[in-house]
């Protein structure tokens, strides 16, 4: 059947699949599962159950909770009522959660337990829109979303005529969502997303991918990120059974319990695995090690169509019997397909994970753009290490004449909310979408992103610099989780880097190094030493201008909690350059005073002779 609304896949279900594990999610210890009718009935509950309550088309109604099969119930059944879902991260500071529920019009909000029910309150408290705040836990005192539900079906009769005559009167174009862009400076943009944008979405990138209804996959990045929620509703679409990780500290668990095929992800989150499993491998020792980084070196050289020849494929045949085997098992054995977006992933992964066997289809997209407008296939030859892939089907593509990505297609948003302004600034007159990212066409085919156009800098000496290459270049070291490199105006670039602090404290740990507290740690001589040593590996791979000439390490990890991070952990800037703006002072002050004290040893000199 033809799917045109996001609520149509509750029919589509209905005719092509009859699953008893629709949607799954870990409870009490054990895996509770929703059949497609218990799906379909408890939407249409929750639909009625909002009309019936006086909530209208066109009402907004967020939801700040972790993953679960309700968001799904009350996802489909805002949808099919004509309500718009807003749904917000759970990961926000107060200020933000503020903004974004004044700025939508929230009239209610749903919140997943009493956690996040004590931050929200006096909030909402503060909002007059909001008329009342659920909870999917049970919290004594506070109204449960299972209200709405069951208010739905007591009024089942006198509704379920109503329900029908929205649905069916319900165009493609009328917004569904809005969704909050996290953003990396100011208050965040409430991006309108229509029915068409998240369909066109989920149908084009459905043929592209080697799963089906007879697998099941693993959900853990949070539904309220735009790619995530379209992948949710292109499992959907092709019945691939979604299983919702209990927590992120779960994940390995989780898949293993389940045997998933496959699952999203973030570069971020691939780093990190890759990492733990490497230094397992340098816990290893004697023949056990060789063998294992044997196989890595023979993994890093992965290439695409057999293109390495014979003897390669013989040798990597070796590798996956001796060690890959093994790391297929520690993620439960079955997965096939790794989905990854967010932000950019090293070739070095994709190329590994592939040698493992396991397929990684890397895309790229924004939240304007619902989310993706590009992404690599599973099989050769419409696949690329490095790049984003092909641009998607119904999807149009150019590069300006400075490089930016432009873009229009039926994924395209409506707009910013309130913001017609804004609409305006990146989409012109003639439709295109500036995504405020550098790429090129590789080929002629394949899409690969450079930069970000506004975080490309030029030093005092007229030199453009993309820092994001440096940066993911600095990231693959196990010692780097974060950096950020700075240099604007200046005459040479610098970074700031967040150490990988676990990986660090092990390091001292084997050395008998010690330090009261991560502040003491960063300023030990031997630490700096570790990390030069890195940032020299990676200024060999850069040009003379882009290299790292000085470096400080902070003493805090980064992350969305404490504003260093955005929710898709891109590097808030603006927050970074306020808050270390005393150590970035000092790099370039002292930089300055050196160069004059040499300055004025040279014209003393020059007065004797």
């Amino acid at each position: 059947m033809e799917v045109t609304r996001t609520f149509d896949l509750l029919d589509r279900y209905k005719e092509m699949f009859r699953i008893a594990d629709a949607l799954a999610v870990k409870r009490n210890r054990q895996w509770e599962l929703f059949s497609t009718d218990n799906y379909i009935e408890i939407s249409h509950a929750f639909a009625r159950g909002v009309l019936a309550m006086g909530y209208q088309k066109g009402d907004k109604i967020a939801t700040i909770t972790n993953n679960r099969p309700e968001w799904n119930f009350v996802d489909m059944g805002l949808a099919m009522a004509g309500l718009i879902h807003v749904p917000v991260y759970t990961t926000i500071n107060d200020d933000e959660f503020a903004y974004i529920l004044r700025h939508c019009d929230a009239k209610a909000v749903i919140v997943s337990d009493s956690t996040i029910f004590k931050r929200i309150k006096w909030i909402c408290e503060k909002i007059d829109k909001i008329e009342t705040l659920y909870t999917f836990n049970e919290v004594e005192g506070v109204p449960n979303w299972q209200s709405i539900v069951d208010e739905g079906n007591r009024q089942k009769e006198k509704f379920d005529p109503i329900l029908q005559k929205i649905k069916n009167e319900i165009d493609p174009d009328e917004v569904v969502s809005i969704i909050y862009t996290s953003g990396t400076t100011g208050n965040s943009k409430g991006v309108m997303l229509t029915h068409r944008n998240f369909v066109s979405n989920f149908v084009a990138t459905a043929s592209i991918q080697p799963l089906d209804h007879s697998h099941k996959i693993l959900s853990f990045l949070p539904l309220s990120h735009v790619y995530e929620r379209m992948v949710n509703y292109h499992f959907q679409y092709l019945g691939i059974r979604i299983y919702y990780a209990e927590n992120m500290g779960t994940i390995v668990d989780n898949l293993k319990e389940i045997k998933a095929d496959g699952f999203n992800s973030v570069p971020r989150l691939l780093e990190k695995v890759f990492d733990r499993i490497i230094a397992k491998g340098k816990d290893l020792s004697g023949i056990q090690k060789v063998i294992f980084f044997w196989a890595v070196n023979i993994g890093l050289r992965f290439e695409l169509n057999h293109a390495n020849g014979w003897f390669y494929e013989f040798k990597l045949k070796i590798a996956r019997k001796l060690v890959f085997d093994k790391w297929r098992e520690a993620l439960g054995g079955n997965v096939q397909l790794i989905v990854s977006g967010g932000s950019a992933l090293q070739p070095r992964l994709a190329r590994i994970f592939y040698a493992i066997g396991m397929r990684i289809m890397e895309g790229y997209g924004l939240t304007e753009t619902g989310p993706v407008i590009s992404v690599n296939h599973a099989n050769y030859p419409d696949i690329r290490f490095g790049t984003v892939g092909l641009v998607l089907e119904g999807v149009d593509v150019k590069i300006a004449d400075d490089g930016e990505i432009l873009t229009k297609g039926p994924n395209l948003m409506k707009g910013y909310y309130k913001d017609p302004s804004y609409t305006k600034e990146v989409i012109d007159s003639e439709g295109w979408f500036h995504t405020g990212d550098i790429g090129v066409f590789e080929d002629g085919r394949f899409l690969k992103i450079t930069d970000r156009k506004k975080e490309i800098f030029k030093t005092s000496a007229g030199k453009y610099i993309a820092p994001q290459l440096i940066e993911n270049k600095l990231k693959e070291s196990f010692f780097i989780e974060q950096a950020m490199v700075v240099g604007e105006n200046e005459k040479f670039v610098s970074a700031l880097i967040s150490p990988n602090f676990p990986y660090l404290h092990d390091w001292c740990a084997k050395r008998k190094i010690h330090y009261r507290d991560n502040e003491d740690l960063v300023q030990i001589p031997e630490v700096i030493a570790c990390i030069q040593k890195e940032v020299d590996e990676v200024n060999k791979q850069l040009s003379q201008v882009e290299q790292i000439k000085r470096f400080r390490m902070v003493c805090k990890e980064w992350t969305p909690a404490t504003g260093e991070l955005s929710p898709t952990l891109k590097l808030k800037r603006k927050y970074l350059y306020q808050n270390y703006n005393p150590i970035l002072e000092e790099i370039y002050k002292r930089a300055a005073d050196t160069e004059a004290f040499e300055k004025s040893i040279e014209k003393a000199k020059g007065g004797k002779s």
